[in-house]
């Protein structure tokens, strides 16, 4: 009898421990797709949109059946996610985010939802929202697709043959580029900066025990690496933004010279989005009536512009410049007010603290663990001023 009781209470605790993570997973799920929502275009944004609508419904059927085993539901403003969290989704590129959330998705159908919990009702419903998540996987992968990931073996026959059909009309136009853009160039225009200068600084430092020297050479190479980044995101923006314009130019072309060979392409790419084929090209037709409105469909989905897309190369400069001129202050300011050996002490120890602060704020654009990349940035700041220190140490003065 007391072995009974105690297996009940363990399974008890156990069905209510997978409900309220699954509750919470359906609760941050919800948050992440509609962030995420905010930066696509509409057509995908609106299947994010339903897919965080499903969370929600998800979110709802678990609550009833807590309700039912007696298990207090936990406000929902108690689950939020990390600060951190939030930044990646409003800066990581759009990529990173997808292939993250689709390996969220995977793991939730593998771990969470699949383990049975020794409660039938519960397992029942575990197993209809497993099915639900592994739609979201698949849909996430398909999104993730159509931005140029390969989407593996996942297609009808139908779709095998469309596609074989449109990489044979799109490998006609050789001219296709797409350019990788500025994101976050802020965070590596810092990066870039902070490390070039922390080695002048460390090597002139070695070589002249902390002179007014360090001051001069610093501060020159925070002002060259700041021109240079600036420059160099400069014509990196107008660089794509001309691919990106002679590509419309030339999709305008095609369209004009090869109109129904255009109109089949356009409706290959949705039936490879599973929309059969009379609707697909039905869809085609509508849109080439309008020349414009077929061209921004066609370079949407073929290199992921749209004709109304604005490149900004003055802004990029000057996020450029801006951040990796304060990045590469950081070791020069302590010697603005003092130098020798105090001076190298302070300006070593900003710097070391600085570069774990850069690699963190890195992991919003890569996704790593923050304190990871803060401490891999760190390493690397360790080694690079301790060499040229040493270095330093070996010139004749």
């Amino acid at each position: 009898m007391v072995r009974a009781v105690s297996e009940n209470t363990a399974q008890n605790a156990e069905v209510r421990e997978r409900l309220l993570k699954a509750w919470r997973g359906e609760v941050q799920a919800r948050a992440t797709y509609e962030m995420i929502a905010r930066r696509l275009p509409e057509r995908e944004a609106a299947i994010m949109g339903r897919m965080a609508q499903a969370e929600a419904r998800h979110r709802e059927r678990l609550e009833a059946r807590m309700r039912e085993l007696g298990i207090e539901i936990p406000a929902a403003e108690s689950v939020r996610l990390s600060l951190w969290a939030r930044l990646q989704a409003r800066i990581a590129p759009i990529d990173r985010l997808l292939a993250a959330r689709e390996a969220a998705e995977d793991e939730e159908v593998e771990g969470l939802y699949r383990t049975p919990t020794g409660d039938a009702e519960t397992d029942r419903l575990l197993h209809d929202i497993r099915r639900d998540e592994r739609s979201h996987s698949m849909a996430v992968s398909d999104m993730r697709s159509s931005k140029g990931e390969d989407s593996g073996s996942e297609l009808t026959p139908t779709q095998r043959r469309a596609k074989a059909r449109l990489d044979k009309l799109v490998g006609r136009e050789k001219w296709h580029q797409t350019g990788g853009g500025w994101i976050s160039g802020a965070i590596y225009g810092a990066n870039d900066g902070l490390a070039s200068v922390f080695g002048i600084v460390a090597g002139v430092s070695g070589a002249t025990a902390g002179s007014t020297f360090v001051l001069t050479a610093g501060a020159a190479g925070a002002i060259a690496a700041s021109l240079s980044m600036a420059t160099g995101a400069f014509l990196a923006e107008r660089s794509e933004a001309e691919v990106a314009h002679a590509n419309l130019e030339r999709e305008r072309t095609e369209i004009e010279q090869h109109p129904e060979e255009e109109k089949e392409e356009l409706s290959l790419f949705y039936q490879l989005k599973g929309v059969d084929e009379e609707t697909a090209d039905a869809m085609a037709e509508q849109l080439s009536r309008n020349p414009d409105a077929m061209l921004r469909a066609l370079a949407a989905e073929e290199f992921g512009v749209s004709g109304d897309d604005q490149s900004n190369a003055g802004q990029a400069a000057v996020a450029a410049g801006i951040s990796t001129g304060l990045g590469a202050m950081i070791p020069v300011i302590p010697f603005i007010f003092t130098h020798g050996t105090l001076g190298i002490v302070i300006s070593a120890v900003v710097s070391i603290v600085a570069h774990f602060l850069v690699g963190a704020a890195k992991s919003l654009v890569t996704l790593r663990t923050w304190w990871a990349a803060g401490l891999e940035m760190t390493l690397a700041g360790i080694i690079v001023g301790g060499a040229t220190f040493l270095v330093g140490l070996a010139l004749p003065s």
